[in-house]
């Protein structure tokens, strides 16, 4: 029998490199997840090109923790991009997650008792385990886990701030190349840990517009991303507009009235624009 879980990947508004506190939300684009009970082998695999050793650590963690010895098989779908600053890490560790814990707990009778930050932590242990964040991704995490907007101390593990998300139209521009957050250049950063802090204290009143366009200024700065690509969506109506993590994807949010022309300028650079949507539900089993 196999257990289907959708997680959704996560735009930034704040990257906690800087600071240790970050935010994000939700968006329409997931990371599937199959799981099943299967002999004595955990095997995993993607219809992506990707190193599967984050989905074997999530299912050993997951393993441990319930402490049973059983075989599992995993394979994700995903239509969220790789090493694109979209928290494609943190989707795939939730998604693996919550699927082996539901596969166990149809299949044995435990009396184990996991709740919902019991999974977010268990993938985020994973995260960190495979070295593919900096900081645990905290904020990335939970808005992939809870959808909508979580505000975050990514040091301590504890949601600030969450509440749905405003409806937008939600644009991504994904250039011609990938960037792993773990290569990235954290002295830089860190450098602009006091302006990124005036970002993160605008999120917290609730101004997520303003933090997140300042907070993708400042990351475009430190990491030598064009700030035009932002600037420009700016001029052409956007609401908001940064970039996301790490890069090298940026994110602006429109009304419909502006929409059109964010895409017609963001078009006109060589790569890719998503339209898309906010997620408000977070990571789900799948039944059908």
């Amino acid at each position: 029998m196999k257990t289907i879980v959708k997680s959704p990947g996560s735009a930034t508004v704040i990257n906690a490199i800087a600071t240790g506190c970050g935010s994000a939300f939700g968006i329409k684009r997931y990371v599937t997840a199959e799981v099943e009970l299967k002999a004595d082998k955990i095997i995993c695999k993607s219809d992506k090109s990707v190193d599967t050793s984050l989905m074997e650590l999530c299912v050993q963690i997951v393993l441990q923790n319930f402490d049973i010895d059983t075989g599992v098989r995993v394979k994700t779908f995903s239509d969220l991009p790789v090493a694109s600053g979209l928290s494609s890490s943190s989707a795939t560790s939730n998604a693996v997650t919550l699927a082996t814990v539901l596969a166990l707990l149809n299949e044995y009778d435990s009396d184990q008792v996991i709740d919902d930050f019991g999974i977010l932590n268990m993938a985020i242990d994973a995260s960190l385990e495979a070295g593919v964040t900096i900081t645990g991704a905290f904020d990335d995490a939970s808005a992939s886990f809870f959808g909508g907007l979580t505000v975050t101390d990514n040091v301590n593990r504890k949601i600030l701030k969450k509440e749905r998300m405003e409806e937008q139209n939600i644009l991504i521009y994904m250039p011609d190349k990938k960037s792993l957050t773990a290569q990235s250049d954290i002295g830089k950063m860190k450098l602009l840990s006091p302006y990124v802090k005036l970002a993160f204290d605008q999120a917290l009143k609730g101004d997520i517009y303003k933090a997140l366009t300042l907070n993708g200024l400042l990351y475009c700065a430190a990491l030598e991303f064009n700030p035009n690509i932002a600037i420009d969506a700016l001029n052409a109506g956007a609401i908001a507009a940064g970039l996301s993590g790490t890069g090298p994807s940026f994110v602006a949010i429109t009304d419909n009235n502006s929409l059109e022309d964010v895409l017609d300028v963001w078009g006109q650079y060589e790569g890719e624009v998503i339209h898309t949507d906010v997620d408000n539900e977070g990571t789900n089993e799948i039944t059908s």
